[in-house]
């Protein structure tokens, strides 16, 4: 790390004001590829050496939560034959990397439907979780097979059970209830939500834990966003004022 990043890595310590948690939408994986001549696939393996710098540099500056947008829904809509590498390359990443994060204290979890992912794949994820439960750092959560609208789905119909079989009465649901339901529900809301690539949508992510979340876009694609990116993003939240519906006045300093 240059001079001119270790002195903004500690103002950004310094300043208390940095997020819990961080949640990042890492696109722009086929763009990177696409304008190299490469197969899209390319950009996947590039985007896991991203994921591996942001991780170290979250650990690092003591964030909590780290939620990657991994695999949504919507992708089983992509060719098979870059589904089946994406799958591939998640299985070998975390074999390549558990250790790693294990010995940096990193816990991995997962939010998302993960009985539709390959059985393979989740058994090697389920590996990682446990093998990571122990551990107090970074907490390290990826999306994969996650679908905003479908979490709320799910947790519709749960609470309608509720219902039928008279354990919660409908005047009763609250947004802790809900909350209750959600994939999410060990997992406090995130602070800071990244999008790379200029995109400027959230694409079914994290519809309802996104109420009050700070929003930053940037044009880099994932493949090219390293620590440098972080700390420009960073530096940009803790320069906000988040006042969740209040006036400044009200907010305390």
């Amino acid at each position: 790390m240059n001079a001119k990043l270790k002195k903004l890595h500690k103002k950004l310590i310094d300043s208390g004001k940095l997020p819990s948690h961080i949640a990042i939408i890492m696109d722009g994986n086929g763009r990177w590829a696409k304008k190299r001549g490469l197969p899209r696939v390319a950009g996947h393996r590039e985007g896991v050496n991203s994921v591996r710098e942001i991780v170290e540099v979250c650990g690092e500056l003591g964030i909590d939560y780290l939620t990657l947008y991994t695999f949504s829904t919507e992708n089983w809509r992509r060719p098979q034959e870059e589904i089946s590498a994406l799958m591939q390359l998640l299985i070998t990443t975390l074999r390549k990397e558990i250790d790693e994060l294990n010995k940096n204290n990193v816990r991995l979890m997962t939010i998302g439907n993960m009985n539709k992912l390959p059985v393979d794949a989740r058994d090697e994820i389920l590996v990682g979780i446990e093998k990571t439960e122990p551990n107090s750092g970074l907490k390290l959560i990826l999306a994969l097979n996650y679908g905003g609208r479908e979490e709320i789905i799910e947790a519709v119909k749960n609470i309608g059970e509720d219902v039928k079989n008279k354990k919660l009465k409908p005047e009763n649901i609250t947004e802790d209830i809900i909350e209750k339901h959600l994939y999410t529900s060990q997992i406090p809301d995130p602070d800071f939500l990244i999008r790379t690539s200029g995109e400027l949508r959230i694409s079914n992510f994290l519809l309802w834990q996104l109420a009050y979340t700070e929003i930053y876009v940037t044009k880099v694609l994932w493949p090219a966003f390293r620590r440098k990116h972080l700390y420009n993003a960073l530096w940009d939240y803790i320069s906000r004022e988040r006042r969740f519906g209040k006036v400044s006045e009200q907010i305390v300093k």
